[in-house]
C-alpha cells in the first residue's frame, strides 16, 4: 500500500484539486467515470536529479530553465540534417549499446511533452516521491550481483563496444544467440520503458492511454506497442502458476478511487530490473474535469531494499490514439541477428 508521503500528497490533491463548480462524472453504476484518453508525456524524471536533493518542488524558474533547454534541444535536432556530414565510424564510436551510438530514432518521433508536471499548482522534481530523496532504493545483494553480471553480458560501460563479437569469449549463451533472447521490447512484445505497466510510466514517444470503464471491468488501451490491460473488479488473483507479462490485475474501488493489484508477472516484466517477484498497487483518481492522478507503489523483495511510491497526472486529451504497427515493420530485428552473426564470422577468421 502507498506509504505515509503518498497518502499524505493524495490528501493534499483531493482537497485542492476539485472546484467549487466541477463535479465528478459518474457511471450508471455511481463510481467516477474513469473513461476518456490521457496523455501522460512528462519532462519530470522519474528519479530526482542529484542536484534538487530532497526538494520536492521545483521552483518557477526552475520549472522555466528545464522546459528551455528542452525546448532548445527539440529545435536543434529538428535542423535538417548536414548532407555533407560524415559517416558514422565502423562499428559505432564505442558508445553503450549494440548500435555504438551510428543512429536510431530521429528526432521526428520523439514526443516527451514541453512541461514538467504540476500538482496543486506546483512543480514536482521527480515522479518518485517516496524515498523522499526521490531516487529508486537501493538493490538487494542478488539483484546487485545481476545486474553486474547483465552489464559484462552487454558491455554497457561506456567504451566496452568497439563493433566486434566479444560475446563469443563468454562462456554459455551470448545475448543474440536466439531471438527469443532479446528484450520483449525489441521484439515488439511489450512496450519499453514499463510504458504499459504495472506501473505505467512515461516513455520518448507513443504517451497515449486511453481508458475504457464498464460495470465489471476497466481496460487500459496503451499506444505503446497497443497493450491492452483488461482490469476485472472484484476478482481473486489468479493461481500463482499463471504468470502475465503485464502481471495479473484485480481492481476494486474505495471511495472514488479505483484501486489495482497486480501480482503473478512472468520473469522478465516491462519495469527494468523487477522480478517474478514484483507487486504493484495503482490507485486512479479523477481530481479535475480533465486530469486522473495516477499513483503506484512497487514492491519487489528480490530487487530492491525497501518498497517505493511514485504519482503524476494523466491530462485528458483529444488527439487520436494511433496504431503501434511495430512488427510490421521491425526489419532492424532481422538485421541485430544478422549483424551478429557477420561479426561472429569476423572473430572466426581472426582466430585462424
Amino acid at each position: 500500500m502507498p506509504g505515509p508521503i503518498l497518502l499524505a500528497l493524495a490528501l493534499m490533491a483531493g482537497q485542492d484539486a476539485p472546484s467549487k463548480t466541477w463535479t465528478v462524472p459518474r457511471t450508471p453504476d455511481g463510481h467516477p467515470d474513469l473513461s476518456g484518453t490521457y496523455d501522460t508525456a512528462t519532462l519530470t524524471p522519474l528519479e530526482r536529479p542529484a542536484q534538487f536533493g530532497d526538494k520536492l518542488f521545483l521552483t518557477a524558474e526552475e520549472a522555466a530553465a528545464i522546459e528551455k533547454e528542452e525546448l532548445n534541444l527539440s529545435e536543434d535536432l529538428a535542423r535538417p540534417s548536414d548532407p555533407e556530414r560524415e559517416a558514422p565510424p565502423v562499428g559505432g564510436d564505442g558508445s553503450p549499446g549494440p548500435y555504438g551510438n551510428v543512429g536510431g530514432y530521429n528526432f521526428f518521433w520523439i514526443d516527451r511533452g514541453t512541461e514538467v508536471f504540476e500538482l496543486d499548482g506546483r512543480r514536482r522534481t521527480s515522479i518518485i516521491v517516496d524515498p523522499q530523496n526521490g531516487q529508486l532504493p537501493p538493490l538487494t545483494l542478488e539483484a546487485s550481483k545481476r545486474a553486474a553480471v547483465r552489464r559484462a553480458l552487454y558491455k554497457e560501460n561506456a567504451g566496452e563496444n568497439t563493433g566486434e563479437a566479444w560475446w563469443v569469449e563468454i562462456e554459455g549463451p551470448g545475448p543474440y544467440d536466439d531471438p527469443e533472447q532479446r528484450p520483449l521490447g525489441e521484439r515488439c512484445l511489450l512496450g519499453f520503458g514499463s510504458t504499459s505497466g504495472p506501473p505505467s510510466l512515461p516513455v520518448l514517444y507513443n504517451n497515449l492511454k486511453r481508458i475504457v470503464q464498464t460495470r465489471d471491468y476497466v481496460v487500459i488501451l496503451v499506444e505503446m506497442v497497443h497493450d491492452a490491460r483488461i482490469i476485472p473488479l472484484h476478482r481473486e488473483h489468479a493461481p500463482k502458476e499463471i504468470q502475465k507479462w503485464m502481471g495479473d490485475s484485480v481492481g476494486h474501488w474505495e471511495g472514488d478511487t479505483l484501486v489495482v493489484d497486480t501480482t503473478n508477472f512472468g520473469k522478465t516484466p516491462a519495469l527494468y530490473s523487477a522480478s517474478e517477484n514484483l507487486h504493484v498497487v495503482e490507485r486512479f483518481t479523477r481530481i479535475a474535469e480533465d486530469t486522473i492522478l495516477y499513483q503506484f507503489t512497487v514492491e519487489d523483495p528480490t530487487v530492491w531494499t525497501k518498497p517505493w511510491s511514485g504519482e503524476y497526472p494523466w491530462v485528458s486529451t483529444d488527439a487520436p490514439l494511433y496504431e503501434y504497427a511495430c512488427h510490421e515493420a521491425n526489419y532492424s530485428f532481422g538485421g541485430i541477428l544478422r549483424g551478429a552473426r557477420l561479426l561472429e564470422a569476423e572473430a572466426a577468421e581472426r582466430r585462424k
